[in-house]
């Protein structure tokens, strides 16, 4: 195995500019986008490895990770810091939530020069007051469009690399109803939005209101538990959507097996009973490329996987 390839056993072999590419490419060939929540580097490789189209790093799921509710405590540098590491995990794009640019037009402008330079396809912004709330909880409150627009313009003229996506995500539809809501994407988009993201939007049809008024393309978010009824991805696509984000869907799977484990072996003092509800040895030296890592240099990596055990 030569140098490079070492080198692509440690990262991404697309560059990042490559990546932003393709998630435009894909925002615009008429599929959907599918984007799963990645709170982990080795959840993303599972994201890739499965087949989606995209990677996403949810702020909820983000802070969560932290023990934290998504109340806007989370940080630039934390959010960069695991942007990061999850881009790098995949030749796929990322997209991250970037929350309101973490403060007002400078902010969301400084946010942006990182994202970028942590290897980011794109982030979404979002018209909430500073600290933000969930998007599907209850209380939360919306800035006036105008402040919005200060932060969409100030992170497009940040922007350096054109093809990075900045996503406008508007939590309008809550708190001011589904005509203000569109009428808010719509000067979004015109203050040079990439992508558009209707937040806690209900039934069908006012994701087809959206996209009958709104000329660039849309995101929907798939959350479990919330305000939207949960739609296929060939319904969205069928609706004009152009990219789908199923944000904490792995943390919550994840947890309940956790949860379920946990409880198992506090009650019967073994895990013997529930092997089979586990990823197996294998599979996971599988999608860590072990036996790559292992050809590179026997010297280092002198080890053997063994075909049976866990």
């Amino acid at each position: 195995m030569s140098s490079s390839s070492a080198g692509h056993l440690l990262g991404s072999t697309v560059s990042a500019t490559d990546r932003r590419i393709a998630l435009r490419r894909g925002l615009s060939s008429g599929s959907i986008v599918r984007m799963p929540g990645a709170f982990s580097p080795l959840v993303a490789k599972l994201v890739a490895d499965v087949g989606f189209e995209g990677v996403y790093v949810s702020g909820a799921a983000l802070s969560a990770d932290l023990g934290l509710p998504d109340i806007g405590l989370t940080t630039l540098t934390e959010v960069t810091d695991r942007g990061r590491q999850i881009a790098a995990a995949t030749d796929l794009p990322t997209l991250i939530d970037a929350d309101t640019g973490f403060g007002e037009p400078m902010s969301a402008a400084r946010s942006i020069t990182m994202l970028e330079d942590a290897g980011l396809a794109g982030c979404h912004l979002e018209d909430q007051v500073n600290p933000k709330r969930c998007g599907h909880l209850d209380g939360k409150a919306v800035v006036p469009a105008e402040q919005m627009l200060g932060r969409v313009k100030a992170a497009v003229s940040a922007r350096r690399d054109e093809n990075f996506v900045i996503c406008a995500r508007t939590d309008a539809r809550a708190i001011e109803g589904l005509d203000a809501a569109i009428e808010r994407a719509k000067s979004y988009a015109d203050a040079g939005a990439d992508l558009i993201f209707a937040e806690a939007l209900t039934a069908p049809d006012e994701f087809e209101a959206f996209r009958e008024a709104v000329d660039v393309p849309l995101l929907a978010n798939m959350t479990e538990f919330g305000k939207s009824t949960l739609l296929s991805a060939k319904q969205l696509e069928d609706l004009g959507f152009n990219a789908v984000i199923y944000p904490v869907t792995t943390l919550r799977l994840a947890m309940f097996a956790i949860e379920q484990g946990l409880r198992e072996i506090d009650s019967a003092g073994t895990q013997s009973g529930i092997l089979d509800t586990m990823q197996h040895r294998s599979r996971l030296y599988e999608l860590l490329r072990y036996p790559d890592y292992n050809e590179f240099d026997q010297n280092i990596f002198d080890f053997t996987i063994p075909g049976g055990s866990r």
